[in-house]
């Protein structure tokens, strides 16, 4: 019999901490649920089908190794891991409690259904975004048809599913009505960015900067960028601003990796930091001028939030996601119209009229929080309770992208789909 009320994924954070890669966004995520359900969940661990429900005493132990440092975690996993997998079970009679994976882990595994469905647990997945099915141009065919099987899973076997934004809800709903495919109920729950420290006061004679936080793959445009700095040093010469890239490598970015590695017009402009300390990245974000976001597609953009946060303008791509979250303060522009991202960074520069007008309304800005994310989210999975299988109609605030959206009572933007 479960021990707690909730069942707990954790294993992305296990990959994650294992193999001691810079957190994600969604591994951000993660990180937040556990912080939120740690107390109440037992873990759950699987890999490509196989599944193991620790009890709560091992379940605490890995709790605190997930949240201790990368580079003692190996060495504990391998000490804890033999007794809490011996005493850990695959089948438990779960009466109906909630299963929580939000970080996409193998739900795209019919098995994970079927062990749902024998254990009596209740699966609540996040779907982040849609981006590999409606920007498959950006991904490999493998990722395109494992992320179709999370969507199509979690909409035909979920009782309920978490999304990050209104954007991100809507496509999903679009992608289900598209399809054919089953509706379950949806609530759509801003994200809170981390919670970095004020920087200190910029030295006088300091470079300016403006910072890119993303991974370096081909959706987030960071190419257009390197062609916007080429442009800039040759106009600018040593006035020229820093670029600081900071993110890991990623897929299908062949042009942008050669620009990094082979373009001399930048190397002096252009500082990429795979690996960066919260701290230090607070610092990087506080400091700039603006942060970038050039992307094509993104579910929610947390940089935004913690730009926004730090009272750093934000110049970002023109998408549904920033428009909602944005509160009207970024400024947002085509994502291939390099010539405006030009002028206005140059703009930005300069301190030009648009940055200010960033900065005034910045006074005001009231960040996402975490306490209202789960405040919304556990009053709905409450609601859920008794709920009966039928057709779903989205209530709330609109998410039409008609100008920037209010956020809900308590501060935190959210809306949800009932009977």
């Amino acid at each position: 019999m479960l021990e707690r009320e909730f069942l707990l994924d954790v294993s992305r954070l296990v990959w994650r901490s294992w193999s001691g890669r810079l957190s994600t966004g969604i591994d951000r995520v993660c990180y937040a649920y556990l912080s939120n359900f740690a107390h109440r969940a037992q873990a759950v661990v699987q890999h490509r089908g196989f599944q193991r429900i620790l009890t709560a005493r091992h379940s605490d132990q890995l709790f605190e190794l997930l949240c201790g440092p990368d580079e003692s975690f190996r060495a504990r996993l391998l000490a804890l891991a033999p007794a809490a997998l011996a005493a850990g079970k695959t089948h438990i009679d779960c009466r109906g409690a909630y299963y929580l994976n939000v970080g996409h882990t193998d739900i795209d595994l019919d098995r994970v259904a079927q062990w749902a469905a024998r254990c009596r647990i209740r699966p609540i997945y996040m779907i982040h975004d849609l981006i590999p099915l409606t920007h498959s141009e950006f991904c490999r065919p493998a990722a395109v048809a494992r992320h179709r099987g999370r969507v199509v899973n979690a909409l035909e076997t979920a009782d309920g599913i978490i999304t990050n934004s209104n954007a991100s809800a809507q496509e999903l709903d679009a992608f289900a009505l598209r399809e054919g495919l089953r509706r379950p109920p949806i609530i759509a729950a801003w994200l809170a960015g981390a919670q970095f420290r004020a920087p200190a006061a910029i030295p006088f004679k300091a470079v300016p900067h403006f910072i890119c936080v993303s991974t370096i793959e081909a959706r987030k445009n960071h190419f257009m960028l390197l062609q916007v700095w080429k442009r800039l040093a040759q106009r600018l010469g040593s006035a020229t601003p820093k670029l600081i890239i900071v993110g890991q490598r990623g897929v299908e970015a062949g042009h942008t990796h050669g620009m990094l590695e082979r373009c001399g017009a930048i190397q002096d402009h252009v500082t990429i930091l795979s690996h960066c300390e919260d701290d230090e990245l607070g610092h990087w974000i506080g400091t700039a001028r603006a942060l970038l976001l050039p992307s094509f597609a993104e579910g929610f953009g947390l940089p935004v939030i913690e730009a926004l946060q730090l009272g750093t303008p934000v110049i970002a791509s023109d998408l549904p996601c920033f428009r909602e979250i944005g509160a009207g303060i970024p400024t947002l522009l085509d994502p291939i119209d390099a010539m405006a991202w030009q002028s206005t960074i140059i703009s930005y520069l300069e301190n030009g009229p648009d940055r200010s007008r960033q900065l005034r309304l910045l006074q005001k800005y009231r960040a996402p929080r975490w306490a209202d994310h789960f405040d919304s989210v556990e009053t709905w999975l409450e609601a859920l309770n008794g709920t009966a299988e039928r057709e779903y109609r989205p209530i709330g605030p609109s998410y039409a992208g008609n100008g920037p959206a209010q956020p809900a009572a308590g501060g935190q933007h959210a809306a949800a789909w009932e009977t």
